[in-house]
């Protein structure tokens, strides 16, 4: 069956895609906030099938569902599932002993009421409802959309989601303050004439569920593995030495980018080896100032007041030494004595042999040699042929 949540129409599991492993890469560009399941392969104790399963539905959404009747599930597997009213459909996503981890790390407890059952693998009446239910979506979302201006209502509209047997459409927002949407969920309970669940997110999760390609050139990390959302403030950014550029710094969903605490840590314990660099130097040529610093090389540069434009580079050790003097009452002569110089490597040179690196090398035609060859053969008889007389003799 092709995937009806994507373009790709490859299939939601039932071949693997991205590096072809077991069916649980995370690089298809299809199944959003996929699991490499590193338990595959291990028995289910006396159950014949696994006890819990992890289910996957419209963009980043999953729930985990009781295995009551002790049926057998694959990964890709299409299946029935029990819903808050009626029943919906949804792709197995993760099978096995890995499920009770995901459950633990997300807090849902295994007695929980939450957690409900399976049914049965989906059935073709099953996905022919499930397929109508979705091509209702994208229609919904545009009228709702217009519904929402007319009622002059602050909140953005990213997504509805439609439930296997049409029984409930959930309707994702966003908004920056309090919204008032009683009227709204009666205009749309008779409109569509359906159950109507509003369901605010922020816009690091509008940003999974609608997905995208990053300034990196690889798909948002938020749509393809990330879940915990952590604060990013522009302190990231200072710490790393990075332009405070908003345009740079802002990611698909307006907020500073994810990827900006990824390195923080390493960049944090750098850092703990340099000194202070709001301790100005005290040498006999003036006072020197901090200009800027190079976690990678251990090295940080000083400029005098009174030639701010004249960088002197100095080890992180030879700035430790020059605090250390001045710290027992001493002034260096000068900065330039303990500033490093980077040595000059000299580079062998290079001789472009026969012509061999020029780029021109195969745009001769193969017919060249043959049309000099026959022009040299003519130059041969015209030389040979006897030249006529002038008049004069």
């Amino acid at each position: 069956m092709g995937c009806t949540n994507c373009s790709s129409g490859g299939g939601c599991g039932t071949t693997p895609a991205g590096c072809k492993n077991n069916g649980n890469c995370g690089t298809s560009g299809c199944n959003q906030l996929d699991v490499f399941d590193w338990l595959v392969g291990m028995n289910h104790g006396q159950f014949s099938g696994p006890e819990y399963i992890e289910v996957r539905f419209k963009s980043t959404r999953k729930e985990f569902f009781k295995n009551s009747d002790q049926l057998e599930f694959n990964v890709g597997d299409t299946v029935a599932v029990e819903a808050a009213t009626g029943f919906d459909v949804g792709v197995v996503s993760l099978t096995g002993e890995l499920v009770k981890f995901q459950m633990r790390k997300y807090g849902v407890k295994e007695d929980s009421k939450d957690v409900r059952k399976i049914y049965r693998k989906a059935t073709e009446s099953d996905i022919e409802k499930w397929r109508e239910a979705q091509s209702l979506e994208r229609e919904t979302l545009v009228k709702t959309r217009k519904i929402i201006r007319d009622l002059n209502l602050g909140m953005k509209l990213s997504d509805v989601e439609y439930q296997a047997d049409k029984n409930r459409a959930t309707f994702f927002y966003i908004a920056d303050d309090r919204v008032d949407f009683r009227e709204l969920i009666k205009v749309l309970a008779d409109q569509f004439r359906t159950r109507v669940e509003m369901r605010q997110i922020g816009a690091r999760q509008e940003a999974g569920r609608v997905g995208g390609i990053g300034s990196c050139g690889r798909e948002l990390c938020c749509s393809t593995w990330l879940t915990d959302f952590r604060t990013v403030s522009t302190n990231a950014a200072r710490y790393q030495q990075l332009s405070i550029n908003p345009m740079k710094l802002a990611g698909q969903c307006g907020k500073l980018k994810c990827c900006l605490n990824y390195e923080l840590d390493s960049y944090m314990d750098a850092i703990k080896d340099f000194p202070d660099p709001k301790i100005k130097l005290k040498t006999k040529q003036g006072i020197a100032f901090h200009q800027k610093s190079d976690i990678f090389k251990g090295m940080m540069w000083y400029s005098y007041s009174s030639a701010p434009n004249e960088f002197i580079p100095m080890k992180i050790d030879r700035v430790k030494e020059v605090i250390a003097l001045n710290q027992d009452g001493k002034d260096v002569e000068d900065l330039k004595g303990f500033s490093f110089i980077e040595a000059v490597i000299d580079e062998p040179s290079y001789e472009n042999v026969v012509g061999q690196d020029e780029l021109t090398r195969f745009d001769k035609k193969a017919g060249s040699s043959n049309k000099s060859k026959s022009r040299n053969k003519n130059k041969n008889r015209n030389r040979n042929k006897p030249r006529p007389k002038k008049k004069s003799e």
